[in-house]
């Protein structure tokens, strides 16, 4: 404990000296800093475009912090002038428009300019059955390109990776080069989103999830840059709650594939849950955004003098009928259907709206930063 304490102060002193650089939001990089610096700016392509995002490296030089600390990289997202924002969350898509895709990109369209979003969150499994072959693979344009095609939805798309986007090429997926054929599209494995009023923090989850190492199936994962795996998931952990302490943002939301409280099909993921739930409480999150069941749900969990939501949002498209369990603790609202989730946020207040595939509010509720308090309908 006394050394990541002693290694939070030099993180948090380094910020410190990180942010004189800044020149709006535009990041002064060092010169160690100024190869991957470079990189970022290719992958976040023409800043002259409608949306963008600037970057800010949260990782500092290495001389200055142990090499197993920081690595999450700090994206910026702008606010609306009257200090809100708002956004959809999708997730489990990927499917050339079929199992009702292009009828819940329909209603997302219609429900992103009626909330005038400032972005789009996906959870992860962006291409079925297997992510993409390669960076021309023609199944980003038939499931992303030309399904998502609304007005309103021709911002910023923050997206995460899925257990099926790892059967294959995952370097394909991360590629800025699929910024050249659609600029909304940006996926990194890991990362944090800075949206002023709130941090978002977009985690890894496949990596954690042992049967897909140990018992594949007729499935090939593709583990470049994760093995040797126990290493990669200490140093993810190590990174994420780091992050989430050096956060001072009024909310914080971790997103992720993989479910860490479900009544669904997957239930629980026990092998993140054990590891992740914890960090989540101690650093005072308030949301953890996943797919992966295919449903949308809605659960609360209460322990150590804190409270987490948990939302599913996974009905992208194919959903699943009567798979789930009633019993589930601290389950709100269960939907074996299709379709969406909308966030809007100020300083003091979160909401938190479920749609179905018709569009139609299934359930909200809302949070409250002041008085800490929670209301379901």
């Amino acid at each position: 404990m006394a050394r990541i304490q002693q290694s939070l102060s030099a993180y948090r002193s380094l910020l410190r000296s990180i942010k004189k650089s800044f020149k709006g939001d535009t990041f002064m990089s060092t010169k160690s800093a100024s190869t991957k610096f470079e990189e970022n700016q290719k992958l976040l392509g023409d800043a002259s475009k409608a949306t963008t995002i600037s970057q800010a490296i949260l990782r500092p030089q290495r001389d200055h912090v142990a090499s197993s600390y920081g690595g999450l990289q700090r994206f910026k997202h702008p606010i609306k002038e009257d200090g809100s924002l708002s956004l959809l969350v999708v997730g489990d898509w990927g499917r050339r428009g079929l199992y009702s895709q292009s009828h819940v990109a329909h209603q997302m369209g219609r429900i992103g300019e009626k909330l005038d979003i400032d972005f789009v969150i996906s959870t992860g499994d962006n291409f079925y059955t297997d992510g993409l072959k390669a960076v021309d693979d023609p199944v980003f344009r038939e499931s992303f390109v030309n399904i998502y095609t609304a007005p309103s939805l021709q911002k910023q798309w923050y997206n995460v990776l899925g257990n099926h986007d790892y059967r294959g090429d995952v370097e394909a997926q991360l590629s800025p080069l699929l910024r050249q054929v659609d600029s909304r599209w940006f996926c990194l494995r890991s990362y944090v989103l800075d949206a002023e009023i709130v941090d978002f923090f977009f985690i890894d989850t496949t990596p954690f999830v042992g049967k897909y190492f140990t018992e594949p199936k007729e499935h090939t994962y593709d583990w470049r840059g994760v093995i040797p795996r126990r290493n990669y998931i200490a140093r993810h952990l190590e990174e994420v709650d780091i992050a989430l302490k050096v956060s001072d943002a009024k909310w914080k939301i971790v997103v992720g594939h993989h479910t860490l409280r479900s009544a669904g099909h997957h239930r629980d993921t026990e092998e993140l849950a054990e590891q992740l739930i914890p960090i989540l409480e101690e650093n005072k999150v308030d949301l953890y955004i996943n797919g992966h069941d295919h449903c949308l749900q809605h659960i609360t969990s209460t322990k150590r003098g804190g409270r987490i939501e948990f939302v599913t949002s996974g009905g992208g498209s194919k959903a699943w009928k009567n798979d789930f369990i009633e019993e589930k603790k601290g389950l709100n609202f269960y939907h074996d259907g299709q379709g969406f989730v909308s966030i809007e946020l100020t300083e003091t207040m979160a909401k938190v709206v479920f749609y179905d595939v018709f569009g139609q509010v299934v359930h909200y509720f809302n949070m409250f930063k002041e008085q800490q308090l929670h209301s379901f309908s």
